[in-house]
């Protein structure tokens, strides 16, 4: 069990990594526009076309991504299909920084190195399990495709599974191969950070086997990590509403579990950074503290708004604002996981109010908008403004200026009418 005391002496040493006010990329920093740009992309018919991303600052791939080709693979090879995409992007374009999916807190078989520990009986431990005195349970246990059917009692759900013959991703005949254990999202026990099984504890085979495998953050095209879900003392995100009753956890058990989850990712975020990788959660999209817990959103929206132009840029303008500071992510207007990429309806506005408020690690883009989609990258992101020779600052009432070496930069809020003047 984590006491609140370790929780804090992690969460101190957490924020105390990088820089005071947050950490930031290990990775050149750069000026140009075109390389801070970010995007998440997904093609889950197959391989996402390098030509269709080519270009692009940060990319961060979805587990996904390919998904009717690994879905259908026996066993299913997702981590090495994602490290394919990955080497694909970066021979299309090497100055292109990849991120990998991760998931913090679903042990999903479609991982060759989580299937190795879901299917050895020697390591239950780190594995939660259905409550026996619950059942029958919300969600099948056994995997009926197969003669005998193919069982397991460690907790599993098919929220997001692919299934045979239909699911989120189809499998082919005759059942989906995971292994000796049916599909689905089960779920590690964080509180077992520390059980040893083997020579190894569950934290050391995270952070050794599951991120920095060959497939993940051991190879050098691989910068980063989105970590998908968390634990909270409702429950674990994105599982079936049920979960908690169908794993018989008490709310005792839920305030350990989450306070185990967060210590253990205050762990995961030091070796990252050590490690020299980063992790978008880590991006700052407006969050009012650097607490672990107050990560970056999966879906981020703009940090400039029409309604409220002139308080948004006098605060990001501030030479302690989080926008200088830490590595923003600003999303293209409106954001929010609600947009076709395809186009962009306020773009002048975007770009001038990001080159505003950027500080050296900025990135402008998009979150997480689903698969197949055409993202579209205007000639206005190919320019070279230079580099910022001073802060944005009020040159009057509700009209904001940036000098750059190459531009001057400039967004009247009362009008919303940005402009941006190159110097000859």
């Amino acid at each position: 069990m984590h006491s609140s005391v370790t929780l804090i002496l992690l969460l101190y040493v957490f924020f105390n990594i990088a820089t005071a006010q947050g950490p930031i990329p290990n990775y050149p920093q750069t000026w140009m526009m075109n390389a801070s740009t970010i995007i998440m992309p997904c093609n889950e018919s197959g391989y996402t076309d390098p030509s269709t991303t080519r270009g692009w600052g940060l990319i961060d791939f979805d587990w996904s991504n390919a998904k009717q080709l690994w879905a259908k693979a026996k066993p299913m090879d997702c981590a090495e299909l994602l490290l394919k995409q990955v080497q694909m992007t970066t021979s299309a374009s090497p100055q292109t920084v990849v991120y990998v999916y991760r998931n913090s807190i679903k042990a999903l078989p479609w991982y060759t190195s989580v299937r190795e520990k879901l299917t050895d009986p020697a390591y239950s431990k780190w594995f939660i399990k259905f409550d026996p005195k619950d059942a029958p349970y919300h969600v099948p246990t056994c995997d009926d495709n197969y003669k005998p059917p193919l069982c397991s009692n460690y907790y599993h759900d098919q929220s997001q599974t692919p299934e045979y013959p239909h699911g989120d991703g189809n499998c082919a005949a005759p059942a989906c191969d995971v292994g000796s254990v049916p599909v689905g999202e089960y779920i590690w026990d964080p509180r077992a950070w520390n059980v040893s099984i083997n020579g190894q504890t569950l934290g050391q085979w995270f952070i050794n086997d599951y991120l920095f495998d060959p497939t993940g953050g051991a190879n050098p095209k691989v910068a980063g990590f989105f970590f998908d879900d968390r634990w909270t003392t409702t429950g674990p995100t994105e599982y079936e509403p049920h979960c908690v009753q169908d794993m018989g956890l008490t709310t005792s058990d839920l305030v350990d579990l989450t306070n185990a989850y967060w210590s253990n990712m205050a762990e995961v975020y030091k070796e990252v950074l050590a490690k020299g990788k980063f992790a978008w959660q880590l991006l700052w999209n407006g969050q009012s503290s650097n607490n672990i817990k107050d990560i970056a959103p999966t879906c981020p929206g703009p940090l400039v708004h029409q309604n409220t132009c002139s308080s948004d840029l006098r605060k990001l303008c501030q030479s302690s604002s989080p926008a200088q500071t830490r590595f923003m992510m600003y999303a293209f207007t409106p954001g929010k996981c609600r947009m076709d990429p395809s186009t962009l309806p306020d773009f002048e506005q975007d770009l001038a109010n990001f080159l505003l408020v950027r500080g050296p690690y900025a990135a402008l883009g998009h979150g997480w908008l689903g698969c197949s989609h055409k993202y579209l990258f205007p000639a206005a992101l190919n320019k070279d403004y230079g580099s910022p020779t001073e802060l944005c600052k009020e040159v009057s009432s509700g009209i904001f200026q940036r000098k750059w070496t190459k531009a001057t930069v400039q967004m009247n809020c009362n009008t919303w009418t940005p402009s941006i003047t190159m110097l000859e």
